[in-house]
């Protein structure tokens, strides 16, 4: 199923009407005066860190006017240190409605936030968390176009993921964290697959959630070696005085010191150092995103970051036009410590279609019905002693019994609506895990 999908998705980017060109004028300066923003449209829903059930949504931005049925879109992600934060903050709804001016197509979401007791390893599972939001977002328009509804003109072969501070974290992450052995030394498998793995359960199974660029806004990755030859081109912006997340490396301190990564400078180096292009900007004696506020300082920052993140996206879409922003000399020495490449390993691709993973899935299970608002019936292929288990989306184990058969009845037992892991497995090791639905 997943590769039918994916193929015709693809097909279908590939027949699209290709999008206006650049010698328009659109796309590096505000060819359009007037933005129209559709607010709270809903992308997915998953539980949150509380086991409470979150419907998420983004807000559109849109030229006003726009004839085009093909356009890039950049995603963005807004911070808040993984605990709060909107797709409303300021800086997200400046850059939506600047890149909007040019002819793309933004979308501002919302991810679920919070975690607690507030430490690094419920940090990192809110980075995770994040992340999985952040794809079932993208699939969302990939979705959109695939189905020949076309609401929102994407062109999914320009699509844009982009953050400030936490949002850009969570870019990063999503962009570079993409191998089963960089995730083990990050979150345990065992831990990622009770959160949903890396595409998660945040809605739109088996769409892609590929794009062609990362814009990275005072953030920062877990290890700088994740990023390696043959990635991304990114565009990375940061102060060096960043107390918040650390320009060169150091950990994370919104308030309370969280987790070490690795800042813009570190990504800076190892893209040169693997021949990956970075366009790389520093803020030479500013904070943490120095771009926020309605100073006359703010203002200038943000007039900036527009413009060399503008330079970035036109080189992605193979436009020429004079440069707006130069890149200018990073500061500080960024020391890369020792790193050991994966090897022997394939890239994670979780696709949950219908609940199943049908990528890693090695028992040949059913579950129906599926949403349910009772009951749900469990069938596997041969008579054999399973463990069948459910769980929710903060790691909770909500059931577990091992029974002998070749079928089950799971019964909801005062399980609220929302979504779960169903993790099912026998005595020779196999595993088979399924997002299901009570509604």
């Amino acid at each position: 199923m997943k590769k039918t999908i994916t193929f015709l998705s693809l097909f279908i980017s590939a027949l699209g009407i290709a999008q206006e060109p650049c010698s328009t004028g659109r796309y590096s300066s505000d060819v359009y005066p007037a933005v129209t923003l559709t607010s709270n449209v809903v992308y997915g829903q998953n539980l949150n860190y509380a086991g409470t059930n979150k419907i998420l949504k983004l807000d559109f931005y849109e030229p006003t006017g726009d004839t085009a049925t093909v356009r890039p879109l950049i995603l963005w992600i807004h911070g808040g240190s993984f605990l709060g934060g909107s797709k409303t903050d300021a800086d997200m709804v400046a850059l939506s409605q600047s890149f909007a001016k040019k002819g793309y197509a933004c979308a501002s979401i919302d991810y679920r936030t919070g975690f607690f007791p507030i430490d690094s390893a419920n940090s990192v599972k809110a980075v995770m968390r994040a992340v999985q939001d952040a794809r079932a977002a993208l699939r969302f328009f990939y979705k959109d176009r695939a189905d020949g509804a076309n609401s929102y003109k994407i062109d999914t072969n320009n699509i844009f993921i982009g953050g400030s501070s936490a949002g850009a974290i969570t870019a990063l992450h999503l962009t570079y964290l993409d191998r089963t052995c960089e995730i083990n030394g990050y979150v345990p498998i065992g831990n990622l697959t009770t959160l949903g793995g890396l595409e998660g359960n945040s809605g739109n199974p088996c769409y892609s959630s590929k794009v062609n660029g990362v814009i990275n806004l005072c953030g920062a990755l877990a290890s700088y070696g994740w990023l390696e030859a043959g990635n991304l081109p990114l565009c990375s912006m940061h102060g060096t005085d960043d107390g918040t997340v650390k320009y060169n490396r150091g950990v994370v301190n919104p308030g309370v010191p969280l987790m070490y990564l690795d800042g813009s400078r570190m990504l800076h180096e190892q893209a040169e150092a693997v021949g990956v292009q970075s366009n790389f900007y520093t803020f030479y004696g500013a904070g943490h995103v120095p771009y926020l506020g309605g100073s006359a300082t703010n203002v200038a920052y943000m007039d900036t970051t527009v413009n060399f993140v503008r330079d970035y996206l036109i080189d992605r879409l193979g436009c020429t036009n004079p440069i707006l922003q130069a890149a200018n000399i990073p500061a500080q020495t960024a020391t890369l410590y020792s790193f050991t490449t994966c090897s022997g390993n394939v890239p994670v691709d979780f696709c949950v279609g219908a609940g199943l993973n049908e990528s890693t899935a090695e028992i040949n299970l059913k579950v129906f019905p599926n949403p349910s608002t009772n009951d749900m019936n469990i069938v596997w292929s041969e008579e054999t002693e399973m463990v069948i288990e459910v769980f929710d989306f903060s790691g909770r184990n909500l059931f577990s019994s091992k029974i002998y058969g070749n079928s089950f009845q799971l019964e909801r037992n005062g399980l609220n609506n929302g979504m779960y892991l169903l993790k099912i497995s026998n005595k020779a090791g196999k595993t088979s895990t399924q997002s299901i639905i009570f509604n």
